[in-house]
């Protein structure tokens, strides 16, 4: 099958944000979409999606033209779309997730519930997720095995375009290579896969053909063979990149949190670490290794089952000098309807109020600086709602929204999950000088080039516990993925 847009324009009222977009996939072709945030990807997505109209210009499909109007058109041309930010309902089973509006009846017109359950398993197995159990709530598991279950649901029926939005944003190891395997079945069978990714040494591995989207329009078109990481970073960003990570060289000071033997029954035990001021320590685990589940624990998210170093609650935390990024910014995040003021000010509420009153010049002037300082785009944004703006600027609200806040401890769950090169760098420098001024932080990754890069030293985590501490300078990729699935020497 093949996809081709030709000279597409979208607009959001008077504002074009796509302008003149040409591009073309062909089946059995990986087309990788790369852009920095606010690039008009997302545009482009729904559109392929249709989840938007395009205002102006042509889409072709098989060379003859068609009008996406609703998802359910580009469902029915066999065009799937698994987004960055999940669409899962949490309180339903996995099973319910994968069929919604597609169970298998009895005579008596009720669900075949065990049919249902064999069909979903069918579903996970084939696209290479099957530790997955169908029966369970999709909300308990992790953020990773949520979008596992995102791409199997893509896949029941006949899929002639799949379109994969950061599929890989929370995968590492062998989670990672499974998508990757799946993709390239997905090729065999002659399945056009477009993949939007801010990951370009995946980009480099997967894809046949890239293409460059900047400013709403397609500034190159090229191949792997005919590029390189560090041209499509000087591309997206209109400037190179000299230098990814600052230079660590961390002199820790007191220590500013303390955990010892924390067991949460079912998701870890025995874990013992400590953060000291000016430090940066990484946090490395593959899916199910209790990363996150650990760092909800001592936010006070979770309760503990024994061991001390968790705080009873969030409230707590806060008020201790603790601040915590969760991975999942759609759901604990933010609030989507409010705005971009009004989430930036949510963790510093009483510090904002004069009495009984909201000291509201205030807040909007310390939330300006917030926007100002981490260059949140669009730059007037502060009265728009926050599910507005692109995926890597709704990142830098929930940053700016716990910077505010002035920390002592700052945990970091997946802090450039969907966010580009050029960004990730400022967050990286950011960071860097949050410890400088004595900021303690953990920053929790499944990018394996990230964890090492921009910390001091790293956590490995294995099955719930700890299974290596590591320096991060001198250590390779492969000693911590070693620890991470148990072949560490």
């Amino acid at each position: 099958m093949s996809l081709e847009l030709r000279s597409v324009r979208k607009s959001y009222g008077e504002v074009e944000v796509l302008h003149g977009v040409d591009l073309t996939g062909r089946d059995g072709e990986v087309l990788a979409v790369v852009g920095a945030n606010g690039a008009g990807k997302s545009t482009l997505i729904r559109i392929f999606a249709g989840a938007h109209e395009m205002s102006s210009g042509e889409m072709l499909i098989d060379g003859e033209p068609v009008r996406l109007r609703s998802p359910h058109d580009a469902h029915e041309r066999g065009i799937r779309t698994v987004y960055q930010e999940l669409s899962i309902v949490p309180g339903l089973s996995v099973t319910e997730n994968l069929l919604m509006g597609q169970f298998p009846k009895r005579k008596t017109g009720l669900i075949d519930w065990p049919a249902a359950h064999r069909r979903a398993k069918e579903l996970l197995d084939a696209a290479g997720f099957g530790a997955i159990e169908p029966r369970t709530i999709a909300g308990r598991l992790t953020i990773a095995r949520q979008q596992m279950v995102e791409i199997a649901k893509a896949l029941a029926g006949e899929v002639r375009v799949l379109v994969l939005d950061e599929p890989s944003a929370v995968l590492a190891g062998s989670d990672l290579d499974a998508l990757f395997e799946l993709i390239r079945r997905l090729k065999a069978r002659g399945v056009l896969v477009v993949y939007v990714s801010h990951r370009l040494a995946e980009v480099m591995e997967l894809a046949d053909s890239i293409v460059v989207i900047k400013d709403g329009a397609i500034i190159e078109t090229t191949e792997p063979s005919r590029t390189s990481e560090d041209e499509l970073i000087r591309l997206m960003a209109g400037r190179k990149l000299e230098q990814i990570y600052p230079e660590r060289r961390a002199s820790p000071g007191e220590a500013r949190l303390t955990v010892t033997d924390l067991s949460r029954r079912g998701e870890f035990s025995d874990i013992s670490f400590e953060l000291r001021a000016g430090e940066i320590v990484g946090l490395f685990g593959l899916v199910g290794s209790g990363r996150s589940e650990m760092a909800r624990c001592v936010f006070g998210a979770e309760p503990a089952s024994s061991g001390s170093g968790a705080f009873r609650s969030p409230a707590e935390a806060i008020s201790h000098g603790l601040a915590f990024v969760t991975e999942d910014r759609k759901r604990t995040g933010l609030i989507g309807g409010m705005s971009v003021l009004d989430n930036i000010a949510l963790a510093t509420m009483r510090a904002s109020t004069r009495g009984p009153l909201i000291d509201m010049s205030g807040r909007k002037e310390r939330v300006a600086g917030m926007i100002d300082l981490l260059s949140i785009q669009p730059a007037r944004c502060a009265t728009m709602p926050v599910a507005s703006l692109s995926g890597g600027n709704q990142q830098k609200a929930v940053l700016a929204k716990w910077l505010l806040a002035e920390p002592r401890v700052l945990i970091l769950d997946e802090p450039t999950r969907g966010v580009d090169m050029a960004t990730r760098v400022d967050i990286y420098r950011m960071i860097d000088a949050l410890a400088r001024e004595g900021l303690a932080v953990l920053l929790i990754s499944s990018d394996l080039t990230e964890v090492l890069g921009a910390t001091d030293r790293v956590l490995v985590m294995r099955e719930g516990r700890l299974a290596g501490e590591l320096p991060s300078e001198g250590t390779t990729e492969d000693e911590v993925l070693a620890h991470a699935i148990g072949v560490a020497a």
